[in-house]
């Protein structure tokens, strides 16, 4: 029986991918000023002796990206992990068959990770999604119930391994990330060594509760027909941004130096912080569904679509940019710039890819990354 591959371009629904490109945008701003070197940072790895513009765009991002933008893509992940079991399923492949697929599919994304925290970036999620796509490949199968009840514990597990990392992160060493390192071999060493660390641990642990919270949504079509849901979406857009916010004001004040909190509470605002983003996440998920109820597909909407098309190759393209500019060994402005300019090229990168997906998408085409993403999952067709 041969194995359904991928929806086609022209058949896919338009929440899921507008909301993954503008999820993009996100990540952009929350990893630029990763790269940078050279200053004391806070939790979140801004710099606390910044100006007071790079102040302002710090606080701004922790209290709405930095932890949000991580579980939007993680619920979009196990979103899309559905879509493809229901697919698979559909071409009446069997359970066990389904979860092959599945889990072949997250071993190649692992290894994407792997490929670019060698090459780029110590930062990447791309193998924590592999890697959680591997362990809970069977949920997506499982019923309600099952699924909500890992969700609730992983979030138990999401904050004793937050309140680890916050304890390391006021006790443990500073100094500058892998990305801003002069030496080229030493940085590599560095991202492998991060990568290994943190993908099983902070990243995984992490996204785990988006991504059964994902896969509850993709049974019920949110995304795909959130006219029909806009009670439920309207819902979990206002409680979900409320929560967000509210749990990071705490963290904002401290990394922007506005409040000198001692060690312990600014290890719980931390987690705070943390568990109040998968809120957030959910709910930028929730508000890009009802934008795109409402929309008209025009240019722009149609870029922005693209771009989430295109999710895996602009996700990729933006460290290869960000490594170009930022690090010692080309651009060099790791040391030179802040916070605030770092975003502002985040932005115009995101903007960039924005555009190349848009012009190169035409007539159905894929990415370079997501078809061969595609073929190592599904073999010759």
């Amino acid at each position: 029986m041969p194995v359904q591959g991928a929806t086609p371009v022209t058949r896919r629904a338009l929440a899921p991918d507008l909301a993954r490109g503008l999820m993009l945008l996100l990540i952009a701003l929350a990893h630029a000023h990763m790269y940078l070197g050279g200053h004391p940072v806070g939790f979140r790895g801004y710099a606390l002796d910044g100006g007071a513009l790079d102040r302002l765009v710090a606080g701004v991002q922790i209290l709405l990206v930095d932890g949000r933008a991580l579980p939007m893509f993680a619920a979009l992940f196990g979103y899309g992990l559905v879509q493809l079991a229901n697919r698979q399923l559909a071409a009446g492949r069997s359970p066990s068959q389904v979860r092959a697929v599945l889990r072949r599919r997250s071993l190649w994304l692992l290894a994407f990770g792997f490929c670019h925290a060698l090459l780029l970036f110590f930062g990447d999620i791309l193998g924590a999604y592999g890697l959680v796509g591997l362990v809970l490949a069977g949920f997506v199968l499982r019923e309600d119930r099952t699924v909500l009840r890992a969700a609730f514990a992983g979030l138990v597990a999401h904050a004793v391994v937050m309140a680890a990392f916050g304890l390391l992160t006021i006790s443990g060493p500073k100094g500058d990330t892998p990305a801003a390192m002069a030496d080229p071999v030493e940085a590599t060493m560095m991202r492998l060594i991060g990568w290994s660390g943190m993908t099983p641990t902070y990243f995984a642990v992490g996204v785990v509760p988006a991504f059964l919270f994902g896969v509850w949504a993709a049974r019920r079509r949110l995304l795909e027909d959130p006219l029909a849901h806009r009670d439920l979406l309207s819902r979990v857009a206002t409680l979900g941004t409320g929560l967000a916010v509210a749990g990071g004001v705490p963290l904002t004040l401290i990394d922007t130096r506005v409040w000198a909190a001692s060690d312990l509470v600014a290890v719980a605002a931390y987690v705070l912080h943390s568990l109040s983003g998968i809120a957030g996440g959910l709910a930028y998920a929730a508000v890009i569904g009802l934008v795109a109820s409402r929309v008209r597909p025009g240019v722009a909407v149609r870029a922005l679509s693209a771009c989430g098309q295109w999710s895996l190759t602009c996700y990729l393209l933006q460290s290869v940019i960000f490594v170009a500019v930022f690090a010692p060994y080309f651009g060099g402005l790791s040391t030179r710039v802040g916070d605030a300019a770092a975003s502002g090229v985040a932005v115009l990168t995101w903007l960039a890819t924005v555009g190349l997906a848009a012009v190169l998408s035409a007539g159905g085409r894929r990415g370079p990354a997501e078809a061969l993403l595609r073929r190592l999952t599904y073999g010759r067709r």
